[in-house]
């Protein structure tokens, strides 16, 4: 059962947060970006390296890393798109960069956590679905060690042929289910508060919430982020914050960090659903399937030998 991997948020929260110190130390973003491109190693360092050439011949950082988004695995990029954004947003409401992107590495590293504990409430499923994904393969080689041809009885006898194709139907249809059922468990939105998170950078910069709304709307069209489930909420934080007249940055970040705690208790939910809805598959295909290959073949042969020998 092959499994898209999850994204590695880890990394990019590492490389923000090195960007945050250097900027604030003082280096120019085109610099910032090419020291970071000398030290790292792997695919992200043709990101590096792309931004940091572009943004030193005077061209948008937040376009630079759209056109980087080739470079890097398809798992990664909306983190990467959620930088752009960021950066983009940061630039024209004249948000401090250094401080910006501290609280954004901060949100990745939080949606990291949310991915590995994921992972780990997964493993347990999934681990057990490819176990019992083998037990025909060992039914037929039980068959072989204990002296019969079930081999050739699966390819050569019009019965063994009929118990093979069922058996791999069986199989097939186990595979398929229970890669949906995985991939049903795993989380539809891979950043959420980000938009709550892209507001607040566009309001600590000075802007007016109709303005900031525009910038946010702009910026997540142009780094293609697309709709999510923040909207709603980012209509309650800033009515709350009218009636209310408080700043209305720190209630939005207050409420990212909810989400992603909701999103995090969601996928535990979900994760201990998908420990009982993987036996369906396991028992209504795979167990059938073992049969069909391990035993009946088995079962052909000791009856062929039989009447053989009257």
């Amino acid at each position: 059962m092959v499994e898209q991997r999850p994204p590695v948020l880890d990394p990019v929260a590492s490389i923000v947060q090195k960007l945050a110190v250097l900027l604030a130390a003082g280096v120019t973003p085109a610099s910032s970006w090419l020291y970071l491109a000398e030290q790292s190693t792997g695919s992200v360092t043709k990101m590096l390296a792309l931004v940091g050439k572009r943004a030193r011949a005077g061209e948008p950082v937040s376009d630079s890393i759209m056109e980087g988004l080739s470079t890097i695995a398809a798992a990664d990029a909306p983190a990467w798109r959620g930088l752009a954004a960021a950066w983009r947003i940061a630039t024209e409401a004249g948000a401090p960069l250094s401080s910006t992107l501290r609280e954004f590495a901060a949100s990745l590293r939080s949606l990291a956590q949310l991915e590995r504990d994921l992972e780990v409430a997964l493993a347990g499923s999934v681990s057990t679905a490819r176990l019992v994904m083998v037990l025909p393969v060992l039914g037929v080689l039980l068959g072989l060690a204990l002296g019969f041809d079930t081999i050739g009885t699966l390819f050569a006898t019009g019965p063994g042929l009929l118990c093979l194709l069922l058996g791999l139907a069986l199989m097939a249809t186990a595979r398929l289910w229970s890669r949906g059922l995985v991939a049903r468990a795993r989380p539809k939105t891979l950043t959420p508060g980000l938009t709550l998170d892209l507001m607040a950078i566009a309001l600590s910069g000075g802007a007016s919430i109709p303005r900031a709304v525009a910038a946010v709307d702009e910026a997540k069209a142009s780094c293609a982020l697309g709709g999510d489930t923040d909207d709603t909420a980012l209509a309650e934080v800033l009515e709350l914050s009218q009636r209310a007249g408080v700043p209305a940055a720190a209630l939005l970040r207050s409420e990212a960090d909810e989400q992603r705690r909701v999103a995090r208790s969601d996928g535990d939910r979900r994760a201990a659903i998908l420990a009982v809805t993987l036996m369906l598959p396991l028992g209504v295909c795979v167990l059938p399937a073992f049969m069909l290959l391990g035993v009946a073949p088995l079962l052909i042969s000791v009856i062929s030998s039989t009447v053989d020998t009257f």
